[in-house]
This record gives C-alpha cells, structure tokens and sequence, in this order.
C-alpha cells in the first residue's frame, strides 16, 4: 500500500490511535509537539473550525503537520505567542512523507507560512515542499535564549553568574524580606496570585487567561509543574510559571508588582526556580523561549536562532508581489 495523506480535525485526531501516540507525552519531549496543546490552542486562542492536521501514513509511518487556515489559499502554523516554536512531527522514517502532505496542500493552497521554526527543521520541510513544486524562502525570524546545563550543580552554574547578579541576590535574600515557595502541584489559591500579579507588572494584557489555566492544570496532573511564587508580609508580589519536562525547564511566565521592585522579588524567584530546576529536576537545559530581551543573557549562555519558512505555489498569480519581494531580500532555499 502506498503513502495516503489526509486532513484530520483536532477532534478526529484524538481519536486516531496512531496520531494520538505519536503526538503524544510518550513519544514527544516538549508541550508544544503536543496533541493536547495544539487542541486547547485552538478551543482557547484560535478557532478550532479553522485548526487541523495534515497528516500522511504508509504502514507504520506517519508524518503530521499541526496548521490553521489565516486567509483564503493561506495557512499558517497552529500556534501563537504561547508556542516557543512550532514545526512538523513523523516517525523514525516518516520524512519522506513530508512531500506527500506538501503535494496534497498544493491543490488548495498557495502560501503557507511556518514559523518560529527550529533551524534543524528547515531543511527537511523545504526539501519536501521544493519536491513537490513549492518556492522556499527561509530567514532568521527570532532568538530563543538557552542554558545547557552541561552536568553542573545549581552552585557551579552560579558561580559563572555576572557580579552584580549576584551580589543582587545576596544582599536582597540576606535582608529576609521577601519569602519563596515553588508549588509542583496547582491549586486555585496559587494561580489566582500568579494572575493578581500579572495584572499589577509591567506585562501587556494577557492572550488568554483561560489557555494558561489549562494548561497549568494538565502539567501539574503529569507532574511536570513549577510555579513559584514571592511574597512580602503574606502578599504575593511575584510569580513565575514554569513546566519541567524531557529534560528541559521551560519558563513560560514571569511577572512582579512594580510597587515591590525596590526588593527584587523577580530575580530571587528566578534563582531559587533556576536551583530548583537544576539540583532537584537535575534537567540538561532551561529554555527561556523567544524574544532577545536583554536580561534574559544574565541568566543564559546560549542562543538559537529560530527560522520562518515561506513557501509559495509559482503559478499563482495572486503570490507573485510577495515572490518578487521575497527573491530581493534572499533567503530562498
């Protein structure tokens, strides 16, 4: 039997064994792979009648393609500014299915859009749409800061920590004014500081209060929860949330009371996550997500670039304008 490629809604997903397993927590590392983000993603941010999967099988093999519809002939990924990146998943020898799921799109669509793509999925997914007819044009889209762990304690990873970072958490923690807990378990009173506090920080309005809830609950039932939160005098005046899973520590959120800056409560609760996430989740890599904010560098020690991929049918006159602007900048692949 020969590859057949299909479209599956998020509901008829869940109910495909095979798909269900592949993007499941068993065979995937981080949530945004995920099954069950891509569909409290789309109950919760998108709209589900607009979210599906293009999918290919041949025997055992399988290739997904997690994309929602934007405009008429466009598509772009399934994720928003929740997801640190988004790409496509297959099986062990499923890559090769990736041209059939390209060739199967071409018959409705004419631009697709993907990103923020990690550099090592560029290559695999422009081949495949390039085979199939598609014009590839890749360029760097953003940077996701990262700490390889690389085996060390929570000490020794502070010691490489710049000066003024330090000597910030040791005469602000000296004082003994501000307490830290992290909770591993979710509980309404915990998340009902986390959103208090992110209402009086610096932070916009958030996407969808809902989503984050969510999806909080589902990780702290798979064990994978790290929520911490400061206080002064019994007050929550800071919080972060983050998830530990595949090794990784994933920093989704963090917030402070502007009111509570003169005590640094982000940054103790930043040091006491990092030592949690270290010497008791002893995990290979933190990931800060996306967005090159400056602060970010004196906790992490690496980069990585993160990609957008434009794939555009040839033929289609309406793609020509953007084609023309795409060949100027470079980039084609």
């Amino acid at each position: 039997m020969g590859a057949i490629v299909y479209h599956a809604s998020l509901n008829e997903a869940q109910e495909d064994a095979a798909l269900s397993r592949l993007l499941g927590r068993e065979m995937q590392r981080a949530p945004f792979d995920r099954l069950d983000w891509y569909a409290l993603l789309a109950r919760e941010c998108l709209d589900p009648a607009r979210c599906f999967l293009a999918a290919a099988r041949d025997g055992d093999e399988r290739a997904v393609l997690p994309l929602r519809q934007t405009a008429p002939g466009t598509l772009e990924p399934l994720g928003n500014w929740y997801s640190f990146f988004t790409r496509a998943r297959w099986t062990d020898h499923g890559a090769a299915l990736l041209e059939g799921i390209a060739r199967d799109l071409s018959r409705t669509h004419d631009q697709i859009v993907l990103s923020p793509l990690p550099e090592e999925d560029v290559a695999p997914l422009a081949a495949a749409f390039r085979k199939a007819g598609w014009l590839a044009f890749a360029s760097p889209c953003d940077t996701n800061h990262i700490l390889p762990v690389d085996g060390r304690s929570f000490a020794e990873y502070w010691a490489a920590r710049p000066g003024r970072l330090r000597e910030t958490v040791r005469r602000k923690g000296k004082k003994g004014v501000v307490d830290l807990r992290i909770a591993t378990a979710f509980n309404d009173a915990d998340w009902a500081a986390y959103e208090t506090i992110y209402r009086l920080s610096w932070k916009p309005e958030e996407g969808s209060p809902a989503f984050l809830r969510r999806f909080a609950e589902a990780e702290s039932a798979a064990g994978n929860l790290r929520l911490g939160i400061a206080t002064i005098d019994g007050k929550p005046v800071a919080a972060q949330f983050w998830t530990v899973e595949g090794g990784t520590a994933f920093i989704h959120k963090l917030a402070h009371d502007e009111s509570a800056k003169a005590h640094s409560p982000g940054t103790l609760l930043t040091a006491a996550l990092f030592e949690h996430v270290i010497d008791r989740d002893h995990v290979r890599e933190v990931d800060f997500g996306t967005g090159d904010d400056p602060y970010k560098r004196d906790w992490m020690e690496s980069t990585r670039t993160r990609w957008q991929v434009a794939f555009y049918r040839p033929l289609a006159p309406r793609r020509w304008p953007a084609i023309a602007k795409a060949l100027v900048r470079g980039g084609r692949t």
